[in-house]
């Protein structure tokens, strides 16, 4: 019966725990807005350029802000950009 509820009391623990929260940033964009609200407020990103984003915090509570975790585009070496190692 002690099993029992102690199940019963682990299942009820875990159950009101909340959920992690996800990552903020996302790394595909350069430039995120954060909004401000009566909640707290939150990031959105999904902005290339300062000015797309100025064009949406407009009227509100938010400013604009570089991504910090923007991956940025990575161009492959070209023909020239090798470089060798001498052979003696």
């Amino acid at each position: 019966m002690r099993i029992l509820a102690l199940a019963f009391l682990v299942v009820g623990i875990a159950s009101g725990a909340e959920p992690a929260r996800a990552q903020t940033y996302d790394p595909n964009y350069p430039v995120c807005m954060q909004v401000y609200d009566s909640m707290g407020g939150y990031i959105e990103c999904g902005y290339t350029s300062l000015a797309q984003c100025a064009q949406s915090a407009s009227g509100r509570a938010a400013q604009c802000i570089i991504n910090p975790y923007y991956a940025g585009a990575t161009a492959s070496p070209g023909p020239r950009d090798r470089r060798y190692r001498r052979v003696y």
